[in-house]
């Protein structure tokens, strides 16, 4: 958020915090939820940067356009593991999943 409009907000009586005081997550929750997150957008743009569609995608998978599109958008009911494999199945290295992990 800029800071301009933080202030404008905070002047008008508002409360500006992060998402993880306002659901009031554990360190280890809001760390999980990260961790999908990068992995997500690891995957879209992997996919993307290889000219690959969602449905293609999911052909490699054995599975659905709309479940490789709930995998991008970090949806819950994906798991990690069904994340990091289709990174691999997109050729994802172990050094780029680091990278895609361990980037802020």
């Amino acid at each position: 958020m800029r800071a301009d409009k933080r202030k404008r907000l905070e002047a008008r009586g508002w409360k500006v915090g992060t998402v993880k005081e306002f659901l009031g997550l554990t360190d280890e929750e809001a760390a999980y939820i990260e961790l999908r997150l990068k992995l997500a957008d690891g995957l879209r743009a992997r996919r993307t940067a290889k000219g690959i569609s969602q449905t293609a995608l999911a052909k490699t998978l054995e599975s659905s356009q709309s479940r490789v599109a709930k995998m991008e958008s970090g949806d819950p009911s994906v798991s990690l593991d069904l994340l990091v494999r289709s990174l691999l199945a997109l050729g994802t290295s172990n050094r780029e999943l680091a990278r895609i992990i361990s980037a802020r």
